[in-house]
């Protein structure tokens, strides 16, 4: 029984990481035979609409004011619109500066979160896309050109841009950025096969006629955007050159809050299940469920892999005491990568293992918050240094 128990959790968790991938990237091979040739590039601009919600962001939002106006994009087709849900500080203030040179402010003094700052702003959103981002995110000159390509495809609901993280943040912002290459080699596959089914929420493109406000208790509301769209038969797109670039989290610390807060959604859309999934599009479903519902399981595949090996370690046999070393030894790094972060190569390799386990601990918190009911819905800003569009990882 602990054999079985050992390898359904080391086989779980080698799917997820690496079987999953290996099986996607061939999958996507075969498929982009028979995709359709992208749109051309001279396709008409539509009309867009940048909402940006800010919530206590008078450290970053007049940069990232800036860097929205300066985005290659004709002026008279791009409305900025931003969502100020119930900030104590300068940023309403700060954002009606801003009215001369043609940006629309939208501040609700009572904090409700983000999604409700959304559904407030909506209506007064005029583009044929309307493109969500976050106030400690910049994105690259040619971002929005780039992230308005696919919508030529009318089979197209969404677009989600690459997050980049800049470099010049020691180890954390090495793995961060490492991890975030590896989910763009995903998403690049996904969208190959049908669609990327996670998406950005800082850059993410929908069509405004197909927004469907998603319930206010919903934690990552990006994802239940996408999936409802999904749900409805149009595809979701990954456009990793329209890049949109932020700091890494300061440290271990926020950046634990943060993916606790994101695996806590993942497992309320676990919860959610069946009422979620585009069942009539198997492919979809395959990969919804490998890369979204199953992740969440990686840190209890972790615990009973370490159990049941310590226990069949007492048995005769020289295979599980090799495994359990291998896994101490696993360990034991991440433990050494987290309180002794190196610099260069070697402490890139050092630190992986630590943002694995550090990732997969606040899946745990995650979890825990998710059956207590303690997460709630509404964002808490994470701090994050300001970011200069150059000098980056892509995500």
């Amino acid at each position: 029984m602990l054999e079985v128990i050992f390898g359904l959790a080391v086989g779980l968790i080698v799917y997820v990481y690496v079987g999953y991938p290996a099986l996607l990237a061939g999958v996507a091979g075969l498929a982009r035979a028979w995709r359709r040739a992208a749109a051309a590039a001279d396709a008409p601009l539509p009309r867009v609409t940048l909402l940006i919600a800010a919530y206590d962001e008078a450290e970053t939002i007049a940069q990232k004011l800036d860097n929205s106006l300066a985005l290659d994009y004709p002026a008279e087709r791009l409305q900025i619109l931003v969502a100020a849900d119930g900030s104590r500080d300068a940023t309403p203030r700060i954002v009606a500066g801003y009215a001369a040179r043609g940006v629309l402010l939208n501040h609700e003094p009572a904090r409700r979160g983000k999604m409700a700052a959304i559904n407030r702003a909506m209506p007064r959103a005029t583009g044929e896309i309307v493109v969500f981002s976050d106030a400690n995110n910049f994105y690259a000159a040619d971002a929005l050109r780039q992230l308005v390509r696919p919508f030529a495809d009318p089979r197209v609901g969404a677009a989600s841009g690459a997050k980049v993280i800049a470099r010049g943040d020691g180890a954390l912002g090495d793995s961060e950025g490492l991890y975030w290459r590896y989910e763009s080699a995903i998403k690049r596959w996904e969208t190959a096969v049908d669609s990327c089914v996670g998406v950005a929420g800082e850059v993410l493109a929908v069509r405004r006629r197909l927004f469907e406000p998603p319930p206010e208790a919903i934690i990552n509301d990006d994802f239940y955007m996408a999936l409802r769209l999904l749900r409805r038969g149009y595809r979701v797109v990954y456009v990793p050159a329209a890049r949109s670039v932020e700091r890494v989290s300061p440290s271990a610390a926020t950046e634990r809050a943060r993916r606790a807060r994101i695996v806590a959604g993942r497992y309320q859309a676990l919860w959610l299940g069946a009422r979620l999934l585009p069942w009539k599009r198997p492919w979809l479903v395959w990969q919804i469920v490998s890369h979204k519902y199953l992740r969440p399981l990686v840190p209890l595949a972790m615990i009973a892999a370490l159990a049941a090996n310590a226990a069949l370690a007492w048995t005769p046999g020289l295979a599980a005491r090799l495994a359990l070393a291998l896994q101490a030894a696993f360990y034991g790094t991440a433990v050494l990568g987290a309180r002794r972060p190196l610099r260069g190569r070697v402490g890139r390799l050092m630190y992986l293992p630590a943002y694995l386990v550090q990732s997969n601990l606040a899946a745990l918190v995650g979890l825990y918050r998710f059956v207590t009911r303690t997460q709630s819905a509404r964002w808490q800003r994470v701090p994050r240094r300001a970011a200069a569009a150059a000098g980056e990882e892509p995500g």
